[in-house]
């Protein structure tokens, strides 16, 4: 079986250090890559980040933009989908190829509007109740990332754990 390629989260000017670290964790314990887009609301050093990521810094492909405009042009080409409240199709209405990129906005703004509507086919959003802006950050990344492994078969992953006892039944 050939190596899969790696899904690729993307975080678009994150502000709250202890998110990212907590994406940072999901993207080492499922081998996706991540991308920090600036400006951002910490430096990458940031010791909640770091604290909330545990351990798991040295299994991270971590790249770093100057800007959404030097992220796309430096990964022209690639399957994107825009996660937003504002889109109208879900989340699981997509097909999401190996080595895709999942575009996240920042806790407070989302991704900007005007950029979102020059690439509506590519937006999704995860259902909410009325009169609820949005999930936290890390929790949509989580949904988001799992379904596109879920639909890829998770390949590469570890699906099945044991216990240190001998237990009965499934």
């Amino acid at each position: 079986m050939s190596e899969a390629r790696p899904l690729n989260i993307v975080l678009f000017n994150p502000q709250i250090p202890q998110n990212t670290g907590n994406i940072a964790r999901t993207c080492a314990a499922t081998g996706s890559r991540l991308h920090l887009v600036k400006p951002m609301g910490f430096k990458i050093d940031d010791t909640k980040m770091k604290r909330a990521g545990l351990d798991y810094w040295n299994y991270l492909d971590v790249t770093v933009y100057d800007s959404a405009d030097d992220f796309m042009r430096r990964n022209e080409g690639e399957e994107m989908f825009f996660f937003s409240s504002k889109s109208v199709r879900g989340y699981t209405e997509v097909e999401y190829p190996e080595g895709c990129f999942l575009i996240f906005g920042s806790e407070t703004k989302g991704i900007d509007e005007t950029f979102l509507k020059e690439r509506l086919d590519r937006c999704v959003r995860l259902p909410m109740r009325e009169n609820i802006r949005c999930l936290n950050l890390s929790n949509a990344v989580a949904i988001g990332v799992y379904e596109a492994l879920r639909q890829q078969g998770f390949r590469q992953l570890k699906t099945a754990g044991k216990f240190a006892v001998e237990v009965n039944g499934p």
